[in-house]
């Protein structure tokens, strides 16, 4: 390089620098503001007077604010779903439909299991409301509660016995047993009394269950006697079908042929060829239509009445178990092939001596599984084993969770659900805590304390039947006669009797219309469309682009990180170069500018006439000052009066 060149550079170097390059923060934020492309910035370092650049500052500051806020909700927002509705008119699949009698099991296949039982409920029901041969109120507190004791055994009323509560008296009760009162600790009093407080009435009636050792028990109390003795007897019932073959239990219910009388589909007819049994713990058997048999589902082709399912049902009401059911008819529910029946939860009851309507909707819907949300495709990520032979629903996987916890903390399983694998039903004889434990996690089932309702998710696709139900008498009374003899001539074989109206029910479920609702959940919001709206943020309020982005991140972060690293380098090496340097104490105080006299810095310039004065004098070496002039050198002397001999000219000869 030329002298000139690294003069240039040298003097270049030195001067103060402007850019990315900035020593300080300050004069990068300065050449950030003079030199980008955002508006607002530049007017802050430019503008004049402290108002104007206040207010420029306030104007860029909120309108940055706006745009993080925007940005913001455009971010959080990216995960939301547009729902559309879709409908479609086609031929749609018939769903399978499920119908139980609501008395499950023939009163006189089960009359001799349940005599003891029935005995002691007939006692209760006679002390608690005397009875038409009890009138005297009096007789009813004093004789009456003697009555229970005189029956024969009495095993079940000490099994669970069943109270009476005067609100008068918090902490004793009546024994419907011994007919006297007994204390009752006011633990249990306080476990009841959130339903006690309720009650507007004087006395109510419930039961109490212990657990094993006696040291914990629970009162339960109803409103009503009626519902005490029903739940009372429930408990009991449960307890004896458990330890009922299943073989024996589909012998007692009711057959397809005893059931269904007469059967049509689109116009065809059909029979109990048609139906698939269904073993419900709490209602007998159960026939389910259309259940994917032989691999194919039936369809409808046109909408209405005509064209859907008709069936007239044998209620036979003689069999009814007076104590288990007290209204008459069956349950219906409509369902995919796929599905559990859940019929004890969401079934819907026909009446008998009517013609029950039924008109249907199809709706199908989809919904978008995470990160959209909780929703599950097969209830692979839900840690709850499915006990039920059937596609998962949240309902499986709720009752799946009861049951499990049922399992787990009674040892046995829930007798109106279906058995989990390697377990029995829960009964007295093998299980005697079963009554106290099934009440406990029943009622922390119902607080969601056991954690079911938050493990368990909603299935992602399910399709969903809305009901419309109508009722009408049936038959009329112009063609009962005739109708009635002819069903009775039809059922001779299966029915031994005279056929009346109030031992048939009619069904009609059909599609109202060939219309299906399609709900169909769908990504709001995609990549492409946020990189857009946040662009339209940024060129709203500032005029900004992805270049000018770019542009921030570099100054405010990668060039500022940079500048105090740089910084904070240089006092490293300084400190460390003064703990290095060695110590002096003879040496004279060394000049502030020496030490940083750029000067003595390593160049390769040449010296210069002003580099050199700067210099410093060299150590031990003296200075050697002006000499003095020589005035004798003013004189005139004969110029070259002596030479030296060899400087002499030799003369020249005669012959030149």
């Amino acid at each position: 390089m030329a002298p000139g060149e690294k003069i240039k550079a040298k003097i270049k170097k030195n001067l103060p620098v402007k850019g990315p390059q900035a020593p300080t923060i300050k004069e990068l934020m300065r050449w950030y503001c003079l030199n980008t492309n955002t508006h607002g910035c530049r007017r802050i370092v430019v503008s004049r007077g402290r108002l104007r650049r206040l207010l420029w500052i306030l104007f860029t500051l909120t309108a940055v604010a706006l745009i993080f806020w925007q940005c913001a909700l455009l971010i959080l927002s990216f995960y939301t779903v547009s729902v559309s509705i879709k409908v479609h008119f086609q031929k749609l699949d018939f769903p399978a439909v499920t119908i139980c009698n609501i008395n499950p099991y023939k009163y006189s296949a089960v009359r001799d299991l349940l005599a003891d039982l029935e005995q002691e409920t007939r006692e209760a029901l006679k002390t608690l409301y005397g009875f038409p041969e009890i009138t005297s109120r009096k007789r009813r507190e004093s004789g009456s509660w003697r009555s229970a004791s005189e029956g024969t055994g009495s095993k079940f009323l000490n099994l669970v016995p069943l109270l009476a509560f005067n609100q008068s008296e918090r902490n004793k009760a009546r024994d419907f047993l011994t007919g006297r009162k007994r204390k009752v600790s006011g633990s249990i009093i306080h476990k009841a009394s959130d339903v006690m407080h309720g009650h507007e009435s004087k006395e109510v009636v419930g039961f109490q269950l212990c657990s094993n050792d006696t040291s914990d028990c629970a009162v339960y109390t109803f409103s009503s006697g009626v519902n005490a003795i029903r739940e009372w007897y429930k408990l009991h019932y449960m307890n004896i079908m458990a330890q009922v073959s299943l073989e024996k239990k589909i012998n007692m219910s009711y057959s397809a042929e005893e059931l269904l009388v007469n059967c049509f589909f689109d116009g065809v007819s059909c029979d109990a060829r048609n139906f698939t049994l269904f073993h419900h713990p709490m209602y007998g058997n159960c026939y389910t239509f259309n259940n994917r048999q032989n691999e194919t589902v039936l369809s409808t082709s046109m909408g209405g009445s005509e064209y859907g399912l008709q069936v007239i049902l044998h209620i036979n009401e003689e069999e009814y178990n007076p104590f288990l059911v007290s209204s008459t008819g069956a349950k219906v529910i409509v369902h995919r092939q796929d599905e559990y029946p859940f019929i004890e939860d969401v079934g819907t009851e026909i009446e008998t001596a009517m013609a029950t309507s039924i008109g249907m909707h199809l709706t199908e819907s989809f919904k978008l599984s995470e990160p959209y949300s909780q929703c599950t495709e097969d209830g692979s990520e839900v840690p709850i084993q499915n006990i039920y032979n059937a596609s998962y629903s949240l309902q499986i996987c709720l009752h799946s969770c009861f049951q499990a916890k049922m399992v787990e903390k009674c040892g046995c399983a829930q007798y109106s659900k279906p058995l989990p694998p390697k377990v029995n039903y829960c009964n007295y004889q093998q299980h005697p805590n079963w009554m106290y434990c099934f009440y406990q996690l029943h009622q922390a089932f119902v607080r969601e304390e056991l954690g079911c309702q938050s493990v368990c998710r909603e299935a992602c696709s399910f399709k969903e039947w809305s009901l419309t139900t109508s009722l009408a008498q049936w038959p009329s009374e112009v063609s009962e006669k005739w109708l009635l003899s002819v069903l009775t001539w039809d059922q001779s074989q299966q029915i031994k009797k005279k056929l009346n109206k109030t031992d048939l029910a009619k069904l009609l479920i059909f599609y109202k219309d060939l219309n299906q609702r399609s709900i169909m959940e769908s990504p709001a919001n995609s990549i492409e469309m946020l990189l857009s709206n946040i662009g339209g943020q940024l060129g709203l309020w500032m005029s900004c682009s992805v270049v000018c982005v770019i542009e921030i991140i570099e100054v405010f972060f990668i060039d500022s990180l940079s500048i105090i690293a740089r910084h904070q380098w240089h006092k490293a090496k300084e400190w460390w170069a003064r703990r290095q340097a060695p110590a002096c104490p003879e040496a004279p105080p060394c000049s502030p500018q020496g030490q940083v006299n750029p000067v003595l810095e390593p160049d390769d310039d040449l010296p210069t006439f002003t580099s050199a004065l700067c210099l410093p004098p060299a150590p031990g070496a003296q200075v050697p000052g002006t000499p003095p002039p020589k005035y004798n050198t003013l004189r005139l002397e004969r110029t070259f009066s002596s030479q030296l001999t060899d400087t002499q000219v030799p003369p020249e000869s005669p012959e030149s």
